[in-house]
């Protein structure tokens, strides 16, 4: 077998995409909670309480997460753990699912996209992504977590 893409292909999400969900994992984990804070979260996760705040208002914005301040503050998530899945988390935290530049939502399109025989490559990866990930919730994760098995493709 050839091996076309070499041994430095990866396809990273980064860790503020990882951080989030898991952090979104820990909230829908303890709904029942109420608004839990952060330095809970952060130190269950094992992840800064400095990195969460940076997540924070991307997830905010969204409409992911509820905040409330003071005495009885912290956060929850804003919908069912049912409605977020895995792709919406890591479009607010990456900017998106497209594998090449010449696919992101920038409005930058490649000179050479009416010609070029390899963007239909990519368009199919980010497809499969994309309804992958859109079909993997927080409660699927929540329910995978609860059973002690690894969520697998």
């Amino acid at each position: 077998m050839i091996d076309l893409l070499g041994d430095d292909f990866a396809m990273k999400i980064s860790t503020r995409g990882r951080y989030a969900t898991r952090m979104l994992l820990d909230l829908a984990q303890h709904t029942q909670s109420g608004f839990i804070a952060l330095k809970d979260i952060a130190e269950r996760q094992d992840i800064s309480k400095k990195y969460l705040e940076q997540i924070i208002p991307l997830l905010r914005k969204a409409g992911i997460l509820r905040t409330n301040r003071g005495f009885q503050g912290g956060y929850q998530l804003s919908k069912s753990p049912h409605e977020i899945n895995i792709a919406e988390i890591l479009r607010v935290t990456e900017g998106g699912l497209a594998p090449v530049s010449c696919l992101e939502d920038s409005g930058s399109s490649c000179a050479r996209s009416a010609d070029c025989p390899t963007l239909p490559v990519w368009e199919g990866l980010q497809r499969v992504m994309a309804e992958y990930l859109e079909s993997i919730s927080l409660a699927d994760l929540l329910a995978q977590a609860t059973k002690g098995d690894d969520y697998s493709i």
